[in-house]
């Protein structure tokens, strides 16, 4: 029993030259994809030249470990420990790239144990799934932000009722003895069709401009937001 657990704990699972060539060779193809994908579903200024390199370059990395790693159970648990104390401050700017991160180690783990089609099939699908959904994009929110004189409290939520119904959430009330606050959830969607009239003509006079209509109002702001993760 003793001596079985030596040979565990002693099995370097050394390949020969041709195999981790090949493994090497699958997940720098795989890493292409990978790099390809990135670039078709992410546009605009979230795109990153040097995340996506990135990308290609941890799934080439994974695959390397996973072959060092082998069947050495205390390599295994020595990488581990010595790969726990790494900690990532990059802050992640989009949802989608904790995905891409998760299919590179997938990927790099699969191509690092041999496993091929897994490798090739998973990817094929994440690629076509990211390819096709990749692009779909939320409907920014608006934050409408109104600060004005108290005695014309009603009259601001009035005229929100009648340009956005019940559909603009009151997210903030803020008051004093002499001024208010509002500061509204709105879509940008809904922004839009509110500057229409029912027949779909435009009207002359925009939300702002008829707020200011009102009288006594400070300010009126409009802020996107959106689903990025800053740090």
């Amino acid at each position: 029993m003793r001596r079985l657990l030596l040979e565990m704990f002693e099995s370097t699972g050394q390949l020969d030259p041709q195999t981790i060539v090949l493994r090497m060779i699958v997940a720098t193809i795989i890493a292409f994809f990978i790099y390809l994908s990135y670039k078709l579903s992410h546009e605009g200024s979230i795109y990153s030249k040097k995340f996506n390199v990135s990308l290609m370059a941890l799934t080439v990395i994974t695959t390397a470990v996973m072959i060092v790693i082998g069947n050495n159970i205390a390599l295994s648990l020595g990488m581990v420990g010595a790969l726990s104390i790494v900690r990532f401050r990059t802050a992640i700017k989009d949802s989608r790239d904790t995905i891409y991160i998760f299919w590179t180690i997938v990927a790099g783990i699969c191509c690092g144990a041999g496993d091929f089609l897994v490798a090739a099939v998973g990817s094929a699908f994440a690629f076509l799934v990211l390819l096709i959904f990749g692009r779909i994009k939320n409907d920014n929110r608006m934050l409408l932000i109104i600060r004005a004189a108290r005695i014309n409290e009603e009259k601001i939520e009035a005229l929100i009722f009648q340009r956005f119904s019940r559909k603009a959430n009151l997210r903030v009330k803020n008051t004093t003895d002499t001024s208010v606050e509002f500061i509204y959830e709105i879509s940008k969607h809904l922004l839009e069709r509110a500057e229409k009239s029912k027949k779909g003509i435009v009207q002359s006079k925009s939300v702002t401009d008829a707020l200011y209509e009102i009288g006594s109002v400070e300010y009126c702001n409009l802020v996107m937001q959106n689903d990025e993760i800053s740090s």
